[in-house]
């Protein structure tokens, strides 16, 4: 997208920041007094010759796999950072929400560091003196605002950074995934707030959750690698996304998994580090969810699509009576639906040790509202009231919900088919 520099709050104009790294510590000595000027550095571009422009009043999502170079990014543009070739142009005061902690001193108090931060924007005390209450309702953390920040949570020391951010009245507010740390009713007052700033602020914001990106930004930004990949609306970034997040987890199995992508039997192996409960008796291997027409795997499903759920298991032990089923929650953790081949009354053969096996289930996916879901798989053995859990899988797979309507409202399910009149 191309931007008038006149109208920008942010202009990045090829903006690189190269790292050295040394295999050896002493490596770094060496390049430094080698006669001949050798090399003992390999070059680790964070950030690859990135370009775009963010106009004032304009919310922008970030999003990119761990790694991507997206912090790096942000922290040149608030200038924690000197980028290493290029430039980049700030049109206005920037209040930003970086790594946990950043910006406070861990041995003052949480008070002092209120009038820390205002000095670093500019400030007065006596200017702050006036912004103090607000800072102070707005946190919510009570007496602990009289203590040292070193002595606080995650959550409170992101209730205090946010508070302070959105009351020094800055004309850009950078946030980097702070708002994923602390309850539920904090990170909705905090959603509430961004929503009051849109009427007259630019915000940057970086986040792995797409209905965020989808539901409060104009504009998303993809960065791969150190480099953009795409510059678009955020409907568009997100499909593209999640597209290249499901190829990669393909790639990482190797070329057997490869080579059956297309057939009718593919299923996605599961991710490391998921939280499994069950006896491993039995254990679920993949999971994957597939439009019915293409037979091809997606994360990125509309209302009322039909779709086929692959659940592949592998049997460790002989399991008689065996059970596979499945749960949708939402990000709150809340069970929205579930299912199983007990309660559909479909009997499943004896499991055999060492034997792998694949279960689908066909359905059309309920009308749920824009967002992210995640899907539990299972295997159990007996009946649906007295039964055994060999394997449970959590959060195994992440989905989006799209939901192409012009107007949102709130709540979980879509009502479909509503009809109004007024009475005579």
């Amino acid at each position: 997208m191309n931007h008038e520099i006149s109208n920008s709050a942010i202009q990045v104009d090829q903006v690189s920041k190269i790292y050295k790294l040394y295999s050896n510590p002493t490596d770094r000595l060496k390049e430094a007094i080698h006669p001949f000027g050798r090399k003992y550095h390999s070059d680790f571009h964070a950030v690859d010759d990135i370009t775009f422009s963010i106009d004032r009043g304009e919310t922008v999502g970030i999003v990119g796999k761990n790694g991507s170079g997206k912090s790096t990014l942000l922290k040149m543009i608030t200038g924690v950072l000197t980028p290493s070739s290029g430039s980049i142009r700030v049109n206005g005061k920037i209040s930003a929400l970086l790594e946990l902690g950043a910006g406070f001193n861990p041995e003052y108090t949480g008070l002092e560091n209120i009038y820390l931060n205002g000095t670093i924007m500019g400030y007065s005390k006596e200017e702050m003196d006036q912004r103090v209450e607000a800072i102070l309702s707005f946190a919510d953390i009570g007496e602990f605002i009289y203590q040292p920040v070193k002595m606080y949570s995650s959550g409170m020391f992101v209730r205090l950074a946010f508070a302070v951010a959105i009351n020094v009245d800055p004309d850009i507010l950078i946030i980097d995934e702070a708002l994923s740390v602390g309850d539920m009713r904090f990170q909705q007052k905090c959603f509430r707030k961004i929503e009051e700033f849109q009427e007259s602020k630019t915000i940057v914001f970086v986040s792995h959750d797409l209905s965020v990106i989808n539901k409060y930004c104009q504009r998303a930004i993809w960065i791969n690698e150190g480099k953009l990949m795409d510059d678009s609306t955020p409907e568009v970034i997100s499909k593209k996304y999640q597209a290249f997040m499901l190829g990669t987890t393909l790639k990482t199995v190797g070329l057997s998994v490869a080579s059956e992508r297309n057939t009718k039997t593919f299923v996605q192996p599961l991710s490391d580090n998921l939280d499994v409960l069950g006896d491993n008796k039995a254990r679920i291997t993949g999971i994957s969810l597939h439009d019915t027409l293409t037979g091809e795997p997606t994360t990125l499903i509309k209302p009322n699509q039909s779709v086929q759920l692959r659940i592949s298991v592998q049997a460790n032990d002989l399991i008689q009576f065996p059970i596979i089923g499945f749960s949708i929650k939402d990000r709150l953790g809340n069970v929205v639906t579930q299912s199983n081949s007990y309660v559909l009354e479909q009997a499943v053969e004896p499991l055999q040790p060492g034997g792998n096996y694949i279960f689908g289930f066909n359905y059309i996916f309920p009308a749920l509202s824009r967002g992210e879901y995640m899907i539990s798989p299972a295997v159990a053995s007996g009946t649906q009231e007295e039964h055994t859990q060999h394997s449970w899988v959590h959060d195994a797979l992440v989905i989006q919900i799209l939901d192409h309507r012009k107007h949102q409202l709130n709540g979980l399910l879509i009502l479909e088919d509503v009809e109004f009149y007024q009475f005579e």
